[in-house]
């Protein structure tokens, strides 16, 4: 196979945590391609950027899941008005500091409208559901070493 002229890359190194991803950009690559690995990337670093400030984001979880059950996308509404109850501006105090409380409603936001269904951004579930042909990389395995007979 040829050697890609292009690149999609992201490389992520800050204490213990290392992020390393690439794609190869070759003539038959879709755009569909490179979104979904971008999207990869959104949600990796969105993934790290909360617990990397301080943010406790099970505690923000766990309020959630438990605000959201039941709950569908038509109770959109519903769901938003929760950010506003007493509980969730406990779970926000209790998850982060008083500075990092906008960071700590943004991230209880998002995990409630995504408890139901909905996504605010291009993710890779949703646009492995348009395009079906988009799946993930099977990764190897790390760190593991094959046994060898002595």
């Amino acid at each position: 196979m040829d050697e890609p002229d292009e690149y999609v890359d992201f490389m992520a190194k800050y204490k213990d945590w290392i992020s390393i991803r690439r794609l190869g950009i070759r003539p038959n690559t879709t755009p569909q391609e490179v979104v979904y690995h971008l999207a990869g990337i959104r949600a990796t670093m969105e993934g790290k950027m909360y617990p990397l400030l301080g943010i406790k984001t099970g505690v923000l979880d766990t309020f959630a899941d438990g605000a959201t059950q039941g709950l569908k996308k038509k109770d959109l509404p519903q769901i938003v008005a929760k950010l506003e109850s007493q509980e969730a501006k406990q779970a926000i105090s209790a998850s982060s500091t008083e500075t990092l409380a906008p960071l700590a409603k943004v991230y209880l936001l998002n995990k409630l409208i995504t408890n139901v269904g909905l996504e605010t951004g291009i993710g890779q579930l949703s646009m492995s559901k348009i395009f079906p042909e988009l799946k993930p990389p099977k990764m190897p395995p790390v760190g593991r070493k094959k046994k060898t007979e002595q």
